[in-house]
């Protein structure tokens, strides 16, 4: 009975419609695991993170006031080094802390013969932007790409 109350469910991520563009939602025990899922969402829009290779690292610092702005720098930052990097990537690692992200961004440059692309995103919006601590104690990390 003791093992159900502590077990924790795994960080994910997961997509959710919104008009013509698409929700990226993040899920992780802190907000900085919500980011890394968030960005992985987002880059499961465009292509199968599973078949990028982490290879090379790049990477990305970002400011903002709060963690809702911070979110929106993230992912754009993602979109940026993507476009012109040529990249795409597969893992993150982000650190928080006074309004400074930190991260990393693992991936490889684009193989036409192993990234099958779905769309572009083009960046990420404010329209439905949350960063929020759940009653369980995760955080959620949400927002909109235009596609």
């Amino acid at each position: 009975m003791e093992e159900a109350k502590t077990a924790r469910t795994p960080p994910y991520w997961e997509h959710y419609p919104h008009q013509a563009d698409m929700g990226v939602r993040g899920v992780g025990h802190s907000p900085a695991e919500a980011f890394e899922q968030a960005a992985l969402a987002m880059m499961a829009v465009i292509s199968d993170p599973t078949a990028i290779r982490p290879d090379a690292a790049v990477s990305i610092r970002c400011s903002a006031p709060d963690l809702e702005l911070l979110l929106v720098d993230w992912l754009n930052a993602l979109v940026y080094e993507m476009a012109t990097r040529g990249m795409l990537f597969s893992r993150f690692r982000v650190t928080l802390g006074d309004g400074q992200l930190q991260g990393t961004a693992r991936g490889e440059q684009v193989a036409a013969e192993r990234h099958e692309r779905a769309v572009e995103v083009k960046g990420a919006t404010y329209t439905d932007l949350h960063v929020i601590e759940r009653d369980d104690g995760t955080w959620v990390a949400q927002c909109v790409v235009d596609v």
